[in-house]
């Protein structure tokens, strides 16, 4: 939408003259078009830390570790061999850690 800089601005008295009802019409004419979604209906798909999982089996295939991957002790996520960068007291660090 332009904006004409032009036109004469209201000035404070203007403003304050607005009675209520005419505030409240110029309101209702601009209805929202976003959609109430209750918060309860969104919180249904999380998992709360502590929730009883006990009767869930797990969908995936969990692999031992394989030769050529490690664990880095720092960031605990397992990579590629390629991506040591120390091993300190036979623990090993990846090079994102050491960097």
């Amino acid at each position: 939408m332009a904006t004409d800089y032009d036109a004469p601005r209201k000035t404070e008295e203007d403003v304050s003259e607005d009675s209520i009802e005419e505030l409240k019409t110029r309101q209702s004419g601009k209805q929202s078009s976003a959609v109430d979604v209750d918060e309860t209906d969104l919180a249904d798909g999380f998992e709360l830390p502590g929730a009883d999982l006990s009767g869930e089996e797990l969908l995936i295939q969990v692999m031992p570790p394989q030769p050529d991957e490690f664990t880095c002790y720092n960031c605990f996520l397992v990579k590629h061999r390629s991506q040591i960068a120390t091993e300190r007291d036979g623990h090993l660090y990846c090079t994102e850690c050491e960097s």
